[in-house]
């Protein structure tokens, strides 16, 4: 269950999450938040980031649009 960097067709289909507070959001917080826009194929925490894979370019954008400069845990996604 990660994201795979190599594969250049899965680029569109993957969302970076910048300025995540990751002392208190953890992968399992990640993948809840952004199973709403669709089937997540892969999640990787790291500090302070997060990646989410989706399986098509549309769900990613989706996610995009409705968390880009969301609230969590004190930071602006």
């Amino acid at each position: 269950n990660v994201t795979n960097k190599t594969d250049p067709r899965s680029l569109n289909s993957r969302v970076f999450i910048g300025n995540l507070n990751t002392l208190v959001v953890k992968k399992s917080d990640v993948e809840a938040i952004f199973a709403k826009y669709g089937k997540i194929v892969g999640c990787s925490v790291h500090k302070g980031f997060a990646f989410v894979q989706y399986v098509n370019e549309r769900n990613a954008r989706a996610a995009v649009a409705g968390e880009d400069g969301r609230m969590i845990a004190g930071q602006v996604l």
